[in-house]
């Protein structure tokens, strides 16, 4: 036994050592820290560094006079007490009618929002679009990035960005610790991850979901707007929206790039502001804040042919659709993270957890279905 036991442990350190130097010699050192806290959580922001995203004069949510008093069925809750879930709100009409935490969560706890952050980046390419820091979504990337300025990288345009049409190489690997996402999630150096992809497709032929299109666009929106991320949104987005809460939003490193595919931690209250702004049509209190030509668009299927050879109807500028109720849009993180909008209901729902269910219709999570369908009516 004795001999077993050193030998395991020999094996062991051999396998410690060889990937050590492998992680060293190859420059991906993330892959220690993506070994130490092995899966994504809703909490990670408090292991990476991050960029406060300010307030200003809050403008507190009404309560509605049935506040928590419609109906709410008993299989929607046992479904989201089954995959986590820590907050969920519903507004109608401009007024909460429900919300239920759970976990010690409240309205004020901050909690991930994965790729949700990808249809706020999307926000922030429309507001750069409509002060003219963006000229027109049809301007090459390699206007604002120059890694792209050259070969056929020079062919991607924003718009190609916006629909996850890129034609890149780039890896969607959630469980693959060597993968391009993984290395996005826990490296150091978003710009090198981002800007070092290949091409593989011409772009804006094929719609293939990319964490690396929205990060680009995050590192595009850097250059354009000569702010960080987390600036500009607290300027053009939190402080006019009456967020009540500050928000953090994730970087590489310290006084590094936002991770605009991901990573910005709010609340549920906080988090249904970008859905009411999007509910009216890019406006604020009838205030304009981003292009209306380019809400239109972001809502609207792109229609680009994906990898099962079909024409996209559930993919827009950073925001999925609902095929089957397809006025409805929603923001969507990869631990079942939603900001759903129903136009027709004026409804908005906002739900934050841990986990999501497998099982898909035409694309939409089941639980995105119970919830569409709660809101409705149904």
């Amino acid at each position: 036994m004795k001999k077993f036991f050193r030998w395991f442990v020999g094996v062991l350190l051999i396998i410690i050592a060889a990937f050590s130097a492998y992680a060293f010699i190859s420059g991906k050192t993330y892959l220690f820290t993506a070994i130490r806290y092995n899966f994504a959580n809703i909490d990670d922001y408090q292991q990476f560094s991050n960029n406060e995203v300010s307030i200003a004069a809050p403008q507190p949510w009404e309560e509605a006079a049935d506040y928590n008093k419609i109906n709410y069925p008993d299989s929607l809750n046992a479904l989201l007490e089954e995959l986590g879930s820590v907050g969920l709100l519903m507004i109608r009409d401009n007024a909460i009618v429900f919300e239920k935490y759970w976990k010690g969560y409240s309205d004020s706890s901050k909690s991930g929002s994965f790729s949700m952050a990808k249809s706020i980046t999307s926000l922030l390419i429309g507001v750069a679009l409509k002060e003219g820091k963006i000229k027109s979504l049809d301007e090459p990337v390699g206007n604002y990035l120059p890694e792209f300025k050259e070969g056929d990288k020079a062919a991607v345009r924003i718009v190609d960005l916006l629909t996850m049409s890129s034609g890149t190489d780039w890896n969607e690997s959630y469980w693959n610790l060597f993968s391009v996402t993984s290395e996005a999630y826990y490296g150091h150096d978003l710009y090198a991850t981002a800007t070092g992809v290949k091409m593989k497709d011409k772009p804006g032929t094929v719609h293939s979901y990319k964490s690396g299109d929205t990060q680009l666009l995050g590192l595009l929106l850097e250059k354009a707007t000569g702010q960080s991320l987390s600036d500009y949104a607290s300027t053009k987005l939190w402080q006019p929206l009456g967020a009540e809460h500050p928000a953090l939003w994730s970087t590489d490193k310290e006084q590094g790039h936002i991770k605009a595919y991901c990573c910005f931690n709010s609340n549920v209250r906080d988090f249904a502001r970008i859905g009411k702004l999007m509910l009216d049509s890019g406006k604020w209190n009838g205030t304009s804040i981003i292009d209306s030509a380019y809400w239109a668009n972001s809502i609207k299927p792109c229609g680009i042919k994906d990898l099962k050879e079909k024409a996209c109807d559930y993919y827009g500028y950073q925001w999925w659709i609902d095929p089957v109720h397809p006025e409805v849009f929603y923001a969507r993180g990869i631990l079942g993270q939603y900001i759903i909008v129903i136009p027709s209901k004026k409804t908005i729902i906002v739900r934050l957890g841990e986990k999501t269910s497998k099982i898909r219709e035409r694309t939409v999570p089941k639980e995105v279905r119970y919830l569409i369908n709660w809101g409705m009516g149904g």
